[in-house]
């Protein structure tokens, strides 16, 4: 229902009254001539057009998209919506990625049978994410949205105000600087690691305090259980804050610090989360934002402490640049030494890297956990391998780069977690000018919707073992064994790519080995050994929405 003309159907409708009651008042509803009245039966008439030839008749007669294959089935008037918020975001692609024949595009129908472009092809997203990048624009809800947690960063900025950003914080987040932070990746995976052993220790999770759902039958079973999502997000918390702004927010150690409790509360999926993200679809974010509703209350508060704390590790940062004692090597030391960022432009770099940064290898490493216990026998090999290159957590030796990329196995697991359940199951995209893919011109306006989680399962690209969870398919083989680097989506592709992939590569395979290292993880409830019995929640990341429960045991010897 986007791109209802507001403005010019309100005009109209005023001119019409006008004429209407000034000179044809005996063709009026009303029996005596009102120009209010008039005004609101050809607004609400006018209206009511526009909806029948929006959702009925462009759609299925008049669109230049409509000779594109789709899926079959749906509504009439409301497209595959109801399949679409049936299931997770991107889940039904994946079915539709390999059942509907294409060229490298399907168009499906949204809300209202509002067309959406869904690009399969490395040729075509090839076009759309490097050749004709610039073409395509985040919509405008969802900038808003949420840039009220993100600030206006690297992740929402648009055209020049891109290229700008993204080539002032290259040098942050080069190999060559990234390098230099594993071992702060791998000190922070050492204090989770301490921190989880001691909670293993005790006892874990006591039964009583689990959900409902996960609650032991035998309450003699004295397996602890671990709820590893929380731990992955207070981990990657600390981490992204010593690496990224050179502080650490002690997350690891309490997870009642004010910034963790204010991740948790945003991050947390909720009913009222959801019906402001639908409302943002179709009222002006001034409005919604302003709706008087307890989530809005959560976003503006939690925005307010974030932006504070950016503000303050800015200042701290400038006033040693100014004394000439910065000598740290985080991501806001490089940032604020390349002097092409205002304080203001900063803090909303830094609310970006701070929520994107942790939340997704956070995501990464909770699917981690889940696939190794799902596939033990992969866990015993992947723990093999760290414990045969890497030094012992009991030791206070660090570990380099070269340790952590040189083993093989190591990095196969990683790529294959990443590849099978990518953090962020979808990106938005419209068309911001009348252009083209493929050959096929696409209207001004046109949404177009790239799914890792789609296309990193195609049959097609992957071969006939694409939805099987398989890192063996990484060794020897940089593309995993995918006929081009486009087969995955996961970090994106092209001047709008993730510039903090090697970081969070970097991050995830730190903590991972640490975590394997130590504990044997298996899942606390069996019927999640059938992945359809994980409930995911929506939202920019996908995440067991109650949680991964597991029953963790501490190794001797490491």
């Amino acid at each position: 229902m986007s791109g209802f003309p507001l403005k010019a159907v309100t005009a109209v409708s005023a001119f019409s009254s006008y004429i209407l009651v000034g000179h044809f008042p005996g063709r009026l509803l009303f029996s005596r001539p009102s120009y209010l009245g008039t005004f609101i039966q050809l607004w609400v008439l006018s209206f009511l057009g526009w909806c029948f030839w929006r959702i009925i008749l462009y759609p299925k007669w008049f669109s230049p998209l409509r000779y594109l294959p789709e899926p079959t089935g749906g509504s009439w008037w409301n497209g595959h919506f109801a399949q679409i918020s049936a299931l997770p975001s991107g889940a039904p692609m994946i079915e539709w990625v390999n059942n509907i024949p294409n060229e490298g595009i399907i168009r499906y129908k949204a809300l209202f049978n509002s067309e959406r472009i869904m690009i399969t092809s490395p040729k075509a997203l090839g076009e759309v994410l490097v050749t004709r990048n610039y073409d395509f624009i985040k919509p405008n809800h969802f900038r808003s949205g949420l840039g009220r947690l993100l600030g206006i960063g690297i992740l929402l900025a648009e055209g020049e105000e891109h290229k700008t950003q993204r080539k002032n914080l290259m040098p942050a987040f080069s190999f060559r600087h990234v390098k230099d932070l594993y071992p702060l990746f791998w000190e922070k995976s050492r204090e989770a690691v301490e921190a989880m052993t001691e909670q293993v220790k005790d006892g874990g999770i006591r039964n009583e305090d689990l959900p409902d759902f996960q609650k032991r039958p035998d309450v003699e079973n004295d397996d602890a259980v671990l709820e590893v999502g929380e731990w992955a997000s207070r981990a990657t918390l600390d981490i992204i804050g010593v690496a990224g702004l050179g502080q650490d927010f002690g997350a690891i150690r309490d997870p009642n610090t004010v910034l963790n409790k204010t991740y948790r509360t945003v991050f947390k999926p909720s009913r009222q989360a959801a019906i402001l993200g639908l409302l943002n679809l179709f009222l002006p974010m001034w409005f919604v934002s302003r709706l008087p509703i307890k989530r809005n209350g959560e976003i503006e508060a939690a925005a307010a402490v974030i932006r504070s704390t950016c503000r303050q590790l800015i200042r701290a940062k400038k006033d040693k640049l100014e004394k000439r004692e910065l000598t740290d090597v985080d991501i806001l030391s490089v940032a604020l030494e390349s002097g092409g960022f205002s304080e203001e432009n900063l803090i909303d770099q830094l609310m970006t890297f701070l929520a994107a940064g942790h939340e997704t290898t956070a995501t990464a490493m909770t699917w981690a956990v889940y696939m190794l216990c799902l596939n033990q026998d992969v866990q015993s090999r992947l723990r093999a391998e760290i414990r045969g290159n890497l030094p012992s957590l009991n030791e206070s030796e660090s570990v380099t780069s070269q340790q952590i990329d040189n083993m093989p196995y190591l990095q196969a697991v990683c790529s294959e977690v990443l590849r099978y359940y990518p953090p962020v199951p979808l990106t938005l995209r419209n068309a911001g000018v009348d252009t083209q893919i493929l050959g096929h011109n696409i209207p001004k306006g046109t949404r177009v919707i790239f799914i890792p989680w789609a296309v990193n399962k195609s049959e097609e690209l992957w071969g006939p073992d694409a939805r099987k969870f398989n890192p063996d398919r990484w060794l020897n083989n940089p593309n995993g064994g995918a006929n081009s680097a486009y087969s995955l989506l996961t970090f994106l592709h092209g001047p709008r790519s993730c510039i903090g992939q090697r970081f969070a590569t970097a991050e995830f395979a730190c903590l991972l080995a640490a975590w394997i290292g130590r504990f044997e993880f298996a899942l606390n409830d069996e019927r999640e050994l059938d992945e359809k019995n994980v409930v995911i929640k929506g939202g920019v990341t996908a995440r067991p929405a109650k949680g991964m429960y597991v029953k963790a045991k501490v190794l001797d010897g490491w």
